[in-house]
């Protein structure tokens, strides 16, 4: 059977802040954890009003920290912006404090809009395309063998530890493909983005994977979209709160909160609104434990996904734990429920 994680973004409700927000995240990883998902991801995006945190590595400390079992990771780190060898050393003491459960995910993208990315990146000159050096010194300072040469080589990133974190490049096109799978690492595609061509990407991994220093075979995993609920009913009325996200989100809005459904069923939305939105959900699963357990066995076959990341955007919190729940119980995962 296919194996589950979660991926959450951790938004702040409407008609909640940030604290009461992170909490939730510790209970939702904790409730993770009980009913058997095998990661639990958070990303990093920055300068929105809507967000409860923008530094994954120090929540993970804290995820990590609040369970004993499940993988706790970064969907991901925004590489570009850091130093590898920084990366390294917070990514080697998670990995050191709670051995064999921490993730690194790695993406290129800004995260947010470019004055964010001014800031994050002020008075440091910045080339996109040496990305991929980037993600080779990273694995040279995790594992503690920088080669001969390299301007760093021999330098220390510290602690020293027996085994490093699981490294993933994250993308939502063809060129992370062509990246992961040269350098050999693991891959993870963004589905829920909707970016065309995914499929195609997959594939090229898949087939043009060269064995590393880290992994001699490929590995795959794919983030989908997925709301669960007792009726089909039920389920589309509470991706209702994703619909309007979506879509003020395409439309460069800055939101205060994640909607509400109430919120996002009084919006007055256009034709056009709503054809984006029907659009958009051919490509999430929505609907009852059945019908979402063959949706994302189909989304991972048309992928070629090892591991699917569920992302259950919804408004309410019990509905958010009760989709988890109701899903893994569909997969039959070994937890304790």
């Amino acid at each position: 059977m296919i194996k589950l994680g979660i991926l959450d973004q951790s938004h702040i409700n409407e008609g909640q802040n940030a604290a009461s927000t992170l909490a939730d995240t510790t209970r939702l990883a904790q409730e993770a954890e009980r009913l058997g998902y095998g990661r639990y991801w958070i990303s990093e995006h920055h300068a929105g009003k809507m967000l409860s945190f923008s530094s994954p590595e120090i929540l993970i400390a804290h995820l990590a920290a609040a369970t004993s079992r499940i993988r706790i990771g970064s969907g991901g780190i925004m590489l570009p912006h850091y130093s590898s060898y920084k990366v390294a050393e917070n990514f080697k003491l998670l990995e050191a404090l709670h051995p064999g459960r921490i993730d690194v995910g790695l993406g290129r993208a800004p995260g947010g809009m470019p004055t964010a990315t001014r800031a994050l990146q002020e008075n440091k000159f910045v080339d996109i395309n040496k990305y991929p050096q980037q993600i080779i010194d990273l694995i040279g300072y995790l594992r503690g063998k920088m080669p001969e040469g390299h301007p760093f080589a021999g330098l220390h990133a510290a602690p020293s530890i027996e085994q490093v974190p699981e490294v993933w490049l994250l993308g939502s096109s063809y060129e992370s493909a062509r990246i992961a799978a040269q350098l050999g690492t693991n891959y993870a595609f963004a589905q829920f983005f909707g970016t065309p061509g995914g499929e195609t990407a997959m594939k090229h991994y898949h087939e043009n994977f060269e064995p590393s220093v880290l992994y001699d075979k490929p590995h795959s995993m794919i983030a989908v979209l997925a709301i669960c609920a007792d009726t089909e009913e039920e389920a589309n009325e509470l991706a209702l709160s994703t619909d309007l996200f979506f879509l003020l989100l395409e439309n460069g809005i800055d939101q205060l909160s994640f909607p509400s459904v109430k919120t996002a069923y009084d919006y007055p939305y256009m034709e056009s609104d709503l054809y984006r939105i029907n659009r958009a959900r051919e490509r999430r699963v929505i609907g009852t434990p059945e019908q979402v357990k063959a949706g994302i066995l189909k989304m991972a076959e048309q992928y070629q996904a090892d591991e699917v990341l569920v992302m259950s955007s919804i408004h309410n919190f019990e509905a958010r734990k009760k989709s988890y729940r109701l899903i893994a119980e569909a997969f039959e995962l070994q937890g304790e429920i």
